[in-house]
């Protein structure tokens, strides 16, 4: 079931992965996730980030988004979310648009095509990172 959410996941993006490494390895999305994410979500997902007290929203827990999506791990959701296709929008809503900010950083000597395809590597691993989080 694992493989087969990583492919849908991946499929959503256009690309393939070595499904084996992308299930069992972690740690580029939680890299990840401490660089961009734990300021405002906190260091393990459940809130309470240094920003929290500048925030005039609460910070979702996101050790529980399988518990909110009726046992569920919201895949597609959450990298649209973090990608900023969907979901809450920044400069109008509290979460930056990680895509953009992604693309950005890999643009770089990369041109388009790698940079895309980075930045989709970058929220996939964030999302599979979250997945993992899970309680």
């Amino acid at each position: 079931m694992r493989k087969a959410l990583t492919a849908v996941a991946a499929a959503a993006f256009g690309f393939s992965l070595a499904l084996p490494a992308a299930a069992t390895d972690h740690a580029i999305g939680e890299e990840l996730y401490q660089r961009y994410c734990a300021v405002c979500h906190g260091e393990h997902g459940g809130g309470g980030g240094d920003l929290h007290q500048l925030l005039s929203i609460d910070m979702p827990d996101l050790r529980t988004m399988t518990e909110r999506n009726d046992g569920v791990f919201p895949m597609l959701e959450t990298i649209h979310i973090i990608d900023g296709r969907t979901g809450l929008r920044a400069h109008g809503g509290p979460m930056p648009l990680w895509g953009g900010v992604f693309m950005a950083e890999a643009a770089e000597g990369m041109g388009f095509y790698g940079s895309a395809i980075e930045a989709r590597g970058r929220v996939l691993s964030l999302a599979l990172y979250l997945e993992s989080i899970q309680q």
